[in-house]
């Protein structure tokens, strides 16, 4: 069976994060995480569909590649971009690449696809709250409907279609998307549809394994928090120099070429990337820092994720989304609690959601620059290539590619008392 993996998104609820297929964790991009998953569950042919925005850095990972012509068609887009590189009697596995899994999932989904000939099989989930997503409703193992973001209160069950797809004849598939058409994004979802009512047998697997959608900013950090989890011990470079002061709690990782110096703290689970200095008095915990970067005297770094070439002194970053080329000035923090701890709120194409969680910081685009004293409030997006000028308090999102400044007015009189409150005459 082929294995498709769909990974043309343009990543635009994500933003500032360029594109979420190379975000990094544990040294390796989401993508390289995916393909693993993929061949350890033994599967050996694997195709991964990409845009024009990301095709040049796919074919780098030495994988058969196919371009989606039309990005604004989704999922059905990329099945038709897919026609002329398929058969109709060699069924696929479909996955997206911003849909993580264990493992386990493509194993249970190959088992069923085994033992089953239906047309098509959609792995589902229970969930427990309301999720942006395809729900589904089933009568023993068939999918009688399928909803794409049905609204909260409206959906058909408890139970939401998660992209890990087989279809047995995918050519038969493709001809059903050519003979359907929608106005909104769900076309693939429509199609589904279409199959369903012509009598099509879609069965419903069953999964109650781990499963994190990267659709949202904080959804970074769920995500890193899972991976993390799971390195087992510490291990430590032997390249890697680390003061005879510095203290190293709980399962770390520390990459080639790391320093660390007298005095700072790692506390894990953490990842600390090749190269990176961890200065005097600084303190890593429950995070991942990328290569090359430099946790600067004093600095804070909780629950955050920082990509490559991150720089840093005496900041806090906490709940924060720092991506790669990232300069922080002295003394500027990122705000990570609301004053009355509700969940924070993140503005995501012109709606304030709610990140379900009162602790959610801030995230910095690539190649951005933040001045000294600078305060940003929760749940603040600043934009790639932006430089923010010192001592200001970022209370709203900053577009890509500004230049923000803003006025301190000083009053400045004469002083008729010394240290100690004494009158002068």
């Amino acid at each position: 069976m082929k294995v498709i993996i769909l990974a043309a998104g343009q990543s635009k609820r994500i933003k500032p994060v360029e594109d979420k297929n190379f975000l990094k964790f544990l040294g390796k991009t989401l993508i390289e995480h995916q393909i693993d998953n993929v061949r350890k569950a033994g599967f050996d042919q694997i195709t991964v569909v990409g845009g024009a925005h990301n095709l040049e850095k796919l074919r780098k990972l030495d994988i058969e590649t196919v371009e989606q012509e039309n990005l604004e068609e989704g999922m059905a887009g990329a099945m038709k971009s897919l026609e002329p590189h398929l058969k109709d009697d060699e069924p696929i596995l479909l996955l997206s690449a911003n849909d993580y899994l264990e493992e386990k999932a493509f194993q249970i989904m190959k088992e069923a696809a085994d033992k089953s000939q239906a047309d098509s099989l959609m792995l589902a989930k229970k969930v427990n709250s309301y999720f942006p997503g395809g729900y589904i409703a089933v009568k023993g193992d068939r999918i009688t409907e399928i909803v794409e973001k049905p609204g909260e209160g409206n959906e058909p069950s408890d139970m939401i279609n998660i992209v890990l797809h087989v279809h047995r004849k995918p050519l038969d598939f493709i001809k059903t998307i050519h003979e359907t058409q929608t106005d909104h994004d769900d076309w693939y979802e429509v199609a589904i549809d279409k199959m369903i009512k012509d009598g099509k047998h879609v069965q419903a697997v069953p999964y109650n394994g781990y499963w994190q959608a990267l659709k949202y900013p904080w959804h970074v950090l769920e995500l890193q928090k899972h991976l993390l989890s799971q390195i087992q011990e510490p291990k430590t470079a032997n390249s890697a120099e680390i003061a005879e002061s510095a203290v190293i709690k709980g399962p770390v990782i520390i990459e080639e070429g790391v320093k660390i110096f007298d005095h700072a703290t790692v506390i894990g689970p953490t990842y600390i990337g090749k190269n990176t200095v961890v200065a005097t008095g600084a303190l890593v915990r429950e995070s991942s820092v990328g290569a090359d970067s430099v946790i600067g005297f004093n600095s804070e770094v909780a629950r955050s994720y920082l990509d490559d070439n991150v720089w840093l002194h005496m900041n806090y970053i906490g709940d924060s989304v720092l991506c790669e080329n990232v300069s922080m000035g002295g003394g500027a923090v990122t705000g990570n609690l609301r004053l009355d701890e509700q969940h924070v709120k993140v503005t995501i194409k012109g709606d304030k959601l709610s990140s379900e969680t009162n602790k959610f910081g801030t995230i910095i685009g690539p190649g951005s620059r933040i001045g000294i004293n600078v305060s940003i409030m929760p749940g603040m997006k600043i934009g790639k290539n932006t430089f923010i000028a010192g001592g200001l308090t970022i209370g709203e999102d900053i577009p890509d590619n500004s230049f923000v400044k803003g006025k301190t007015e000083l009053e400045i009189r004469k002083n008729n008392r010394a240290a100690g409150g004494q009158l002068q005459i």
